[in-house]
């Protein structure tokens, strides 16, 4: 029987039309345009501006994009995942929102909480269901809307985070070599008390001292995180490429999570990678969280041809991190179902 895989077969996004660039931000609280941008690299941000929407809706629109563009049934999909570290709602699950939201009738829908680096996550999973047999074809989102918990008066934190979502359809193959090759994900549990929020959950619930003590915002030490994510996200990359005999040349494209752009280049230095291999789109989207690497190859997908080798890392709270090796299955511009 021939060995099967999971392949990417398209990719759709969004980001809301609300821009918000470091000029209007400088108003709102104490920054400037050359501060944000010597040190993360971030010239403006989108924000889901409109009241009542969540991210359910950004997964929404990423999907039905990517359903248009694949012209898939929706009928013959097994599953859909949405991870997200912002869901619109304690429960139900935002997977099952936006299942029902796009009519399919023959799928199960959850989520997958795994903070930055949910989309490497959810993708290796969807690719383990796939490779089982059991499973044909499954739509992964990767959804944040990060401004939901961005604390805009805290100068260090707020120029970092936008909102967005890309989703990408997995389906099953016997081609040889190609597809979701390879993933190296690792959680060190050291992360808790350098980058979570502190209230919300089930150790602080929502309470009236929470909110006037405005505790349901993203809290982060950014030098240790920076330190520990360079480090992570460098060395994954390094052994991904070493153990599927990756050298500099045979590589495409790196397409990193999007947090800061110094980090993105520490990865590129340690691969020996001129930044024209590396996919970044920090400067005009900010970090939107387990979006970031979606949106990243959406924006980029017309410059992938089938067979290229791709490097995917991601680094995240908790502290969660990894690095997939993809060798992707069309070529930009026309989806693999079309």
């Amino acid at each position: 029987m021939d060995k099967i895989n999971a392949i990417i077969t398209g990719i759709g996004g969004y980001v809301p039309d609300y821009v918000l660039n470091n000029e209007e931000l400088s108003r709102m609280v104490d920054t400037n345009d050359e501060w944000i941008m010597t040190r993360v690299g971030i010239k403006e941000r989108r924000i889901l501006a409109e009241e009542g929407l969540g991210t359910s809706y950004m997964a929404r629109k990423a999907a039905k994009e990517l359903m248009q563009k694949t012209g898939v049934d929706p009928d013959t999909i097994d599953a859909l995942i949405v991870t997200t570290s912002t869901a619109d709602y304690q429960f139900p699950s935002t997977a099952s929102i936006v299942l029902g939201k796009l009519g399919l009738k023959n799928a199960f829908a959850f989520d997958y909480w795994a903070a930055c680096c949910g989309f490497l996550y959810t993708l290796e999973c969807a690719a383990a269901m796939i490779q089982s047999g059991r499973y044909k074809k499954i739509i992964v989102i990767g959804a944040d809307k990060m401004s939901s918990v961005t604390d805009y008066t805290d100068r260090s934190t707020c120029p970092l985070f936008g909102d967005g979502a890309g989703a990408v359809l997995l389906e099953a193959t016997t081609e040889q070599n190609i597809g979701v090759m390879d993933s190296y994900l690792r959680t060190d549990g050291k992360g808790l008390p350098f980058l979570h929020m502190k209230a919300g959950g089930s150790v602080s619930p929502s309470s009236h001292f929470t909110v006037d003590h405005r505790l349901h915002y993203i809290y982060q030490e950014g030098r240790t995180v920076f330190r520990y994510a360079v480090t992570n996200m460098s060395d994954d990359c390094a052994l991904i490429a070493e153990r599927n005999g990756l050298k500099p040349d045979d590589i495409r494209f790196v397409i990193p999570h999007q947090a800061n752009v110094r980090i993105i280049e520490a990865v590129a230095k340690r691969l020996e990678l001129p930044m024209e291999k590396v996919l970044v789109n920090i400067e005009h989207f900010g970090n939107t969280s387990s979006a970031t690497i979606p949106l990243a190859i959406w924006e980029n997908e017309h410059l992938l041809k089938k067979g290229d080798n791709l490097i995917l890392t991601a680094f995240g709270a908790g502290f969660v991190h990894g690095a997939s090796y993809c060798k992707w299955a069309y070529d930009g511009g026309s989806c693999g179902t079309c």
